[in-house]
C-alpha cells in the first residue's frame, strides 16, 4: 500500500513541476502589449507560483 501511495505522490509531484514551470515559460514567452499582455502575464505567473507552491508540498508529503 505505501508503494502505492508513493507512486502517486511521484506522478503528482512531476504533473505539477511540469505545469508550474510551463506557465511560467508561457507567461515570460507571450507577444501581446497593452492591458491584455500585462492580464495575461499575470494569470500564466500565477498559475505557475501556484503549481510550484503544490509541487513543493507534494515533494515533502513524500519524504
Amino acid at each position: 500500500m505505501n508503494g502505492v501511495l508513493s507512486g502517486f505522490l511521484f506522478g503528482a509531484t512531476a504533473i505539477a513541476l511540469v505545469l508550474g514551470l510551463s506557465c511560467i515559460v508561457m507567461a515570460l514567452l507571450t507577444e501581446k502589449s497593452g492591458a491584455e499582455g500585462l492580464r495575461e502575464k499575470i494569470e500564466y505567473g500565477f498559475l505557475g507560483i501556484s503549481s510550484l507552491t503544490i509541487t513543493f508540498l507534494l515533494a515533502y508529503a513524500a519524504v
